[in-house]
């Protein structure tokens, strides 16, 4: 049986993706991350809606308007297609696992 807590890395040098489901309508993603950030270089601006869900850790999103939101075990949050935004901060301390759902508009 598939866990989402099983298969991740001692050593995560970089973030961890892998993809539990995708179709034309919807792209389910597990993401590890362990102090990991967005890339300076811009902005998350995505075609689809996303949903994220917290399941361990913690983290902040930023979005380009100046709005933070941090996100704790359990937290989940949806950010509407074409809404730039990046994740300026993970727990360094130990892994942060997300669960990302993306649905509606264009799959990139």
């Amino acid at each position: 049986m598939p866990n989402i807590f099983n298969h991740i890395p001692a050593n995560i040098s970089q973030e961890v993706f892998k993809t539990l489901l995708d179709n034309e309508h919807v792209k389910i993603e597990r993401i590890v991350s362990k102090g990991h950030t967005s890339p300076e270089s811009g902005w998350y601006d995505q075609a689809q809606h996303e949903w994220v869900l917290l399941l361990e850790g913690a983290a902040i999103i930023t979005f380009k308007d100046g709005k933070e939101t941090k996100l704790g075990k359990g937290d989940y949050l949806n950010i509407p297609a074409h809404i730039k935004h990046k994740v300026s901060w993970t727990d360094p301390s130990c892994e942060t696992i997300w669960l990302a759902i993306f649905y509606g508009g264009q799959q990139t």
